[in-house]
């Protein structure tokens, strides 16, 4: 028995049908084709699947699409509507803040609300919102340094001063 939900995802409203137990990362990937909104674990531990629900990430593999009826939701492709990347994406690719690319757009996700929410946050709280979304393949340290330097730019200073990205790896 479908349920009607009606949201707005990237900035567009949306009206759809959904059986009471899909989840929000099967509905943004399977019913509006929204794919960079990855599945990894399932279980809300990696943080591949993270979005932004109402302003705030969230793992959308733990949220029925039901539970989101009247939100506002944001995916990576929402980042960049007009094609241009956002700050901190362009900061990952330029820090080689990525490799295989799987956690990038939860990774992403995650940096974008913390930078949002805390436009100063240091590294000590960057580590502390990545703490749940998983990378298999590169260290930690060029993922703090690129939300570093996509912080940076979103505030208008182009780069992080030295020091602060030898803080970061020190950390």
């Amino acid at each position: 028995m479908a349920i009607p939900i009606r949201l707005t995802v990237n900035g567009k409203p949306v009206d759809a049908q959904v059986e009471p137990n899909t989840l929000l990362v099967q509905f943004l990937r399977e019913q509006l084709r929204l794919t960079g909104t990855h599945v990894g674990c399932d279980t809300a531990q990696c943080g591949a699947c993270t979005v932004h629900l109402d302003g705030q990430a969230v793992k959308s593999c733990n949220l029925l699409a039901v539970q989101v009826d009247g939100a506002t939701v944001t995916t990576i492709e929402g980042l960049a509507p007009d094609g241009q990347m956002h700050p901190v994406q362009q900061a990952f690719r330029e820090c080689h803040g990525l490799q295989c690319g799987f956690c990038t757009p939860g990774m992403v996700m995650a940096a974008t609300s913390l930078l949002q929410h805390q436009p100063n946050a240091d590294a000590q709280a960057i580590r502390e919102q990545l703490d749940g979304n998983l990378c298999r393949c590169t260290g930690y340290h060029n993922i703090v340094r690129a939300v570093q330097k996509g912080q940076a730019i979103m505030q208008g200073q182009g780069t992080p001063q030295q020091s602060d990205l030898a803080a970061a790896s020190a950390e």
